[in-house]
């Protein structure tokens, strides 16, 4: 039976700040340390050597869990692996051709991205599987040899295999494969592992973005493990840490699944936020939420309605990611953003952001004007009370070069008041895409802000939007770390199939096949890991269209799936047909083996009088008028305390902001709920 012994920690690393949460003994507890760009994993052995030094029984083994950018900054950076690919001969071009869909419809002039595989890499292998499975052309021992003699002098770290309709046959994939491995090329992704689907570009593309992810994730993966091994180094009998990685799609996978697919993690802090919103949430009575997670460098947005919406559609890097994530929206707008004139004189906020090094100007080294800096100029951060008072903010320093800044302006207020306000209107767009454009009210949801910077923006875009609430919870710049601690161990399957739906009755017999032979292999693979049959459970999904569409939609495979998808498709588009043939398009299969997680412990109220927690005051700037601000110790609210606006709330992990016109409260949590005063 799987099971945790004592110490388990989360990680989220990737902002300016690697963030950590703990469990030993019963107790949460939280850790944020300085991330570190150029090895990300440095910043994990450093907490960990923080965490272990002071609470830590050296015999007892260690469960470490991570959420990661290093794969997403890998491919915005173009700092992947060296890549071949091998496709059916004649095809080489499709990673290079895509869509005719332009990221710029009436630009005839814009430069698309360079394939991460270039033209001489691209080889072609003399085969054919026909669409229905067929085999037209069986690969020869001397066409297999010809290809792996060209991709050892291509001088590949890393090859892409992703031959035609080898998700409905992939006997040929399977046989290169093995030729490529026994010649000791380590790093080989075939499409039909990593996705048994239809749309040549899509699986080729997706195929390709994970041999490119391969080296980088698997050097990142040996260097945390080494740095988990070290910190434990001082006990001989401790066992061997276990590293585990967060995925996209909300579960968590081991370090080796993680290195064979490491395509499976580009969104993996995200998607901790919103499991950790999605929990905190849901105690407070509150399942219809929009997640705002923002960080240092970015900020993510996700609405949630019950279960976890993901999606198999996402771009990044302009390359289309066919694999499952949760659906999330991230724009370049975060602490760290940088404010800027244009040439036209029009005042621009990111997306390029001052990180963890150098930083914001506050923190001593940076000299571009920031997010943070703006809010530290208004009087909206306390420059002493941040991390807990363990790291000083250099407010004199930030006055001068915002001053120098703001001349365009010709007002320092106006400046960093000009820079909050862009900065809320990329943010409040970004809500918008995953609410409104999607026929969604966010007048219908709570605001749920989290993140080292989503307190000070949340009410102004919960006021933009007329949400009638924000909710802040516990941690909030640990959220994703707190939902990476309770995330279960998760594999997804999936197989095209292209049916026809005639009958209900007689689909289900036809599916029940696929279903059980995907089920079968995700059981086993977490059977392997140490979950009984008790502690996996099976999610059945089905994607559908209506003959002839070009896009589907995906519905639970239980009960009525077809009357599901004309419901699902009338709230998508705005209408159904029901007279219309639909087909199921692909099989999924979601099998999670459940984990143990922690709870948030409940308090007892303490009255609603939270003078107790007023540490001083300062004086602030809201819409252009200074006020007499109180600065509140969150440490110090409890249970059922409730206050007005304005009033800056500090805390560890993040700062939060109550504008005038706005009442707080305690929840029984100790989270905050945000209202607008006679609303």
């Amino acid at each position: 039976m799987y099971n945790f012994d004592p110490m388990r920690i989360a990680v989220d690393t990737g902002g300016t700040f690697t963030d950590c949460l703990f469990v030993h003994n019963g107790r949460l507890e939280i850790l944020k340390v300085p991330s570190t760009p150029r090895n990300p994993a440095e910043a994990i052995g450093n907490a960990l050597q923080k965490i272990l030094a002071s609470d830590h029984d050296a015999a007892s083994p260690l469960d470490l869990t991570c959420g990661t950018t290093v794969g997403t900054n890998a491919l915005l950076e173009r700092r992947g692996g060296r890549v071949a690919l091998v496709t059916t001969a004649g095809f080489e071009d499709v990673l290079e051709i895509g869509r005719q869909a332009r990221s710029r419809l009436y630009d005839f002039f814009v430069d698309r991205p360079a394939p991460l595989v270039p033209r001489e890499r691209r080889f072609g292998l003399r085969e054919r599987i026909a669409a229905d499975a067929r085999p037209l052309l069986r690969p020869s021992r001397a066409e297999l040899a010809r290809i792996v003699r060209l991709v050892e002098k291509s001088a590949a770290q890393s090859v892409a295999v992703c031959l035609l309709f080898s998700f409905a046959n992939p006997a040929h994939e399977q046989a290169l494969a093995r030729a490529l491995r026994r010649r000791g090329i380590h790093f080989v992704s075939v499409s039909h592992e990593i996705l048994p689907e239809f749309r040549e570009y899509e699986r080729t593309a997706t195929t390709v973005v994970n041999a490119y992810l391969a080296p980088v994730m698997t050097r990142y993966l040996a260097e945390i493990a080494r740095e988990a091994a070290s910190a434990t180094s001082s006990s001989n009998s401790a066992p061997r840490p276990q590293v585990r990685i967060m995925q996209s799609s909300g579960g968590i996978v081991s370090a080796a699944v993680a290195s064979r697919e490491p395509v499976r993690t580009i969104l993996s802090g995200p998607a901790g936020g919103i499991l950790g919103a999605q929990y905190v949430a849901g105690l407070a009575g509150f399942p219809r939420i929009i997640s705002f997670d923002m960080g240092g460098t970015s900020t993510d947005v996700a609405l949630v309605e019950g279960d976890l919406r993901t999606t198999n559609e996402s771009q990044l890097a302009d390359l289309p990611v066919a694999v499952p994530m949760l659906d999330i929206h991230t724009v370049g707008a975060g602490g760290g953003s940088i404010a800027r004139f244009d040439r036209a004189g029009a005042l621009r906020v990111g997306p390029e952001s001052a990180g963890a090094d150098p930083g914001p100007i506050c923190f001593g080294r940076g000299e571009l004007p920031t997010v943070t800096d703006a809010h530290l100029v208004l009087g909206r951060i306390a420059p002493e009370g941040f991390l807990g008072g363990e790291f000083l903010l250099d407010e004199r320093r930030a006055l001068d070069f915002m001053r120098r800044a703001s001349a365009p302006m010709r007002s320092l207020e106006r400046f960093a008041q000009g820079i909050l306000d862009v900065a809320s209107a990329v943010m409040e767009k970004a809500i918008r895409v995953i609410s409104i454009e999607r026929g969604y009210d966010p007048r219908d949801y709570t605001l749920v802000a989290f993140g080292g910077a989503g307190g000070l923006h949340a009410c102004d875009l919960a006021a933009a939007l007329e949400m009638p609430r924000v909710f802040i919870p516990r941690f909030p710049g640990a959220l994703s770390a707190l939902g990476i601690l309770r995330a279960d161990v998760v594999r997804d399957f999936s197989q095209t199939v292209r049916w026809p739906v005639d009958s209900l009755r007689r689909a289900r017999g036809r599916l029940a096949r696929v279903f059980t032979s995907l089920e079968r292999r995700g059981s086993r693979e977490l059977r392997l890991e140490g979950f009984s049959s008790l502690q996996i459970h099976i999610q059945r999904l089905l994607d559908l269209r209506y003959v002839g569409q070009a896009f589907e939609l995906s519905v639970p495979a239980s009960g009525d799936f077809v009357a599901a998808f004309h419901r699902a498709h009338e709230r998508r588009y705005g209408y159904s047909d029901p007279r219309r043939p639909v087909e199921i398009v692909t099989v999924r299969a979601r099998i999670s083996g459940r984990t143990p997680k922690p709870a948030l412990p409940r308090s007892r109220p303490a009255g609603a009088n939270a003078r107790a927690a007023i540490i001083g005051s300062r004086r602030a700037f809201f819409s252009g008028r200074a006020f007499d601000t109180p600065v509140y110790d969150r440490s110090k609210l409890r249970a059922g305390n409730r206050f007005r606006g304005p009033a800056i709330i500090m805390e560890y992990s993040a700062t939060s902001v109550l504008p005038p016109g706005w009442l707080a409260g305690v929840d029984s949590h100790e989270s905050l709920l945000l209202t607008r005063a006679g609303k």
